[in-house]
């Protein structure tokens, strides 16, 4: 059974996996130290005989990149197809950070494979000494061939460092094929599953000819899908657009009856990132701040702009690479932006009868603000470089941004005066906040032995072992109660619709009962220790130690609803409050969505559960129109045994992970969906309401 493991079990499995990611590292470390030789990687197979060198095998790098492409490209899976796309095309930002490229085309074409083409330098095409082949061969079929490691040509600034980044497109495609304009020529070379073919060619003439054009097809064996998604590439490709501005980046489907475009093109850089990300919201000064600046070859580029919301939205970027957790310009940012408004209001006798500074929280409220710097030589933490960790960004960026901030402090008085008035109501309420925060924890240790009223808990005490379900109603409680599995299955009933915190602060957050009862069931009443953060002069680079899973009580929490329109909506409220008051808990992978049927479908004596009207349409095509249908209208309409076999049971039901792949989008819907303006929800429905089937009303 799912999760009923022992700690012996679960212990061995943590060290295997441990010693995977060592060796796993080591061999990445190894790829990135030798640019050209370091592609010899041995592995050993254990056979009767005695141990000797006849049983090493040797992958070269291109055979070791279709053997462990999870390495390169993270999985096999959607997100790690994207990748492939994301890859290249930051081969052709490179050549823009350069000052060599100001277009490039993203294309799926129809027959499935990607195109991607630039009007830089185009890759050199004459003989590298070193490989004996061409330069365009070296860089598709070698690992850590590339122009990004030094030299009078090479990219002073680039996201791709690793400079495996084509050749493991080229390794991990069915088919791949390469044009370069360059010298007045077209040169063409085509591979297969990561090798050349032929020799390069030319196969014509262009006398101001310049650029890359690179199309692939990923490889199906490899590759567990092959559908990219339009809505994911749009999103990552106007985000580049935003971080480089001038780039004129046009991406088209043509997989569509009628061929789908969008051009992405931002004279205003991050700017227009930050207008673009508050266009459903109210600002309080109508256009962004924005800071630019230039010290030991490091660029720094910073906009920021308030809202009249609670919401802080604070994004990222390092050579174009997000970096979801943070790093030292982030860090640097954070503290500069507390210690000069605190710097300002004092000075100027804004503070009143306040005791004591605003802390970063107070200075961050409503806050969207996009941080990017381009590094010669970032230094990410873990290769999904998703913290930045050059000690010295951190000094330049203070340093640029105090400069910048005191400027437009002194200078914008009306806007000033709005935004620390702002503030002060932001620690009025954090003191509030505080107060409802205490009560629900005192809260919590006196029902520390009962918990809350309706939680009905499992007997389990490892959160390893043990999941709960929040569920709509005492009727769906009901039913889950009795059809669990007590021993690691906990049910927590909801009354009605919770509070939308989307448009609350966070003293009427604690103060909610459902939410109450909410964060003390889970642990989060103590988990997040708001009290006692840190101030931002005190962090480490990129520390941020607001939360504490050791005392989160479930390693997994499981939001089940009806499957109607009113249940969704319960499912997005909940989905909200974890969005916006513990994101950590799903980047971390706690929060899932459980899949309880629609229709119960007899024939015969058989019985089959459907999940939705797609599943009846095809089980009604397939077996007749002989068969007796009935529909659930809310769990507690099902029998304790029918919801465990269809929607509890962890070796028959089926749950979603909730993760966040972009939340810059993820913070844009959430504002259209649950915030206060009208007018872009009903945009947004009448747009997308003809995509809409099986509407349950």
């Amino acid at each position: 059974m799912e999760n009923l493991k022992t700690k012996t079990d679960l212990l061995e499995e943590n060290n295997n996996v441990d010693t995977q990611d060592q060796s796993i590292q080591q061999q990445i470390d190894q790829n990135v130290q030798d640019e050209q030789d370091s592609n010899a990687i041995a592995v050993t197979h254990h056979v009767d005989t005695e141990y000797g060198a006849s049983q090493i095998q040797v992958l070269e790098g291109i055979e070791h990149v279709r053997a462990r492409p999870g390495m390169y490209i993270g999985s096999t899976g959607e997100r790690g197809l994207h990748h492939l796309v994301y890859e290249v095309v930051d081969n052709s930002v490179d050549e823009a950070l350069a000052g060599h490229c100001d277009k490039v085309e993203v294309n799926i074409e129809a027959n499935g494979s990607i195109s991607v083409k630039d009007n830089g330098r185009g890759i050199p095409v004459d003989i590298v000494p070193k490989t004996g082949k061409s330069g365009l061969e070296t860089v598709m079929t070698t690992l850590g061939a590339g122009g990004k490691f030094g030299g009078d040509s090479g990219y002073k600034v680039s996201g791709g460092l690793h400079g495996v980044g084509v050749s493991v497109v080229n390794a991990l495609s069915e088919w791949c094929e390469v044009e370069v304009r360059r010298n007045g020529k077209i040169y063409f070379q085509r591979y297969e599953k990561g090798k050349a073919i032929e020799d390069i060619k030319i196969i014509g003439e262009e006398e101001n000819g310049r650029g890359t054009k690179v199309t692939f097809y990923p490889d199906k064996e490899i590759m567990e899908t092959l559908d990219f998604d339009y809505d994911t590439l749009t999103t990552r490709l106007r985000e580049i657009a935003f971080l480089n501005r001038g780039l004129n980046i046009t991406f088209t489907s043509y997989q569509e009856v009628e061929p789908k475009q969008e051009i992405f093109y931002y004279e205003g850089g991050i700017k227009s990132f930050v207008a673009y990300l508050n266009e459903n919201k109210e600002p309080i000064h109508p256009e962004p701040i924005y800071v630019q600046g230039v010290k030991d070859n490091v660029s720094v580029e910073i906009a920021l702009q308030y809202t009249s919301g609670y919401n802080e939205v604070v994004l990222g970027f390092a050579n174009n690479i997000n970096t979801p957790d943070g790093g030292t310009h982030i860090t640097g940012f954070r503290s500069t932006l507390t210690r000069v408004v605190n710097d300002y209001a004092k000075k100027n006798n804004l503070f009143k009868d306040m005791e004591q500074n605003l802390t970063g929280e107070d200075v961050r409220e409503g806050i969207t603000a996009v941080v990017s710097v381009k590094i010669p030589d970032p230094q990410f933490e873990g290769q999904t470089k998703a913290k930045l960790g050059n000690t010295e960004v951190r000094g330049i960026v203070e340093q640029i941004f105090s400069e910048n901030l005191n400027h437009f402090l002194e200078t914008n008085s009306a806007v000033t005066k709005l935004l620390i008035n702002k503030f002060i109501d932001a620690a009025r309420a954090r003191e509030a906040a505080k107060k409802a925060r205490e009560l629900v924890r005192r809260k919590s240790v006196l029902e520390s032995a009962t918990l809350p009223g309706k939680l009905s808990d499992c007997s389990e005490t490892d959160k390893e072992f043990t999941e709960i379900y929040i569920v709509e109603g005492d009727s769906a409680g009901g039913s889950a109660k009795q059809g669990r599995d007590r021993r690691f299955q906990a049910i927590l009933p909801l009354k009605g619709k919770i509070l939308n915190i989307e448009r609350a602060r966070e003293d009427k957050i604690y103060s909610n009962n459902e939410i109450q009862s909410l964060l003390i069931a889970t642990g989060l009443a103590n988990a997040k220790d708001l009290d006692n953060k840190l101030t931002e002069a005190d962090l480490l680079p990129g520390d941020e130690p607001d939360f504490y899973f050791s005392k989160l009580r479930y390693g997994k929490i499981i939001i089940m609803t009806d499957a109607d329109v009113d249940g969704a909506h319960i499912r997005t409220l909940i989905l909200t409050f974890f969005f916006r008051f513990a994101k950590p808990m799903i980047e971390k992978g706690y929060i899932y969505i459980a899949q309880p049927p629609l229709y119960r479908v007899e024939k015969g004596k058989k019985t089959t559960y459907l999940f939705n009207g797609k599943q009846l349409e095809a089980y009604v095509k397939e077996h007749g129109k002989d068969v007796q249908i009935s529909r659930f209208k809310g769990l507690g309409e099902m029998m304790p045994l029918q919801l465990w076999d269809t929607t509890m049971n962890p070796e028959t039901r089926s749950l979603l992970k909730v993760t966040i792949d972009d939340a810059a989008e993820a913070d844009r819907m959430f504002t259209t969906l649950m915030g206060e303006k009208v007018e872009p929800r009903r945009d947004f429905i009448e747009r997308y309401a003809l995509e809409v089937k099986n509407l349950d009303i």
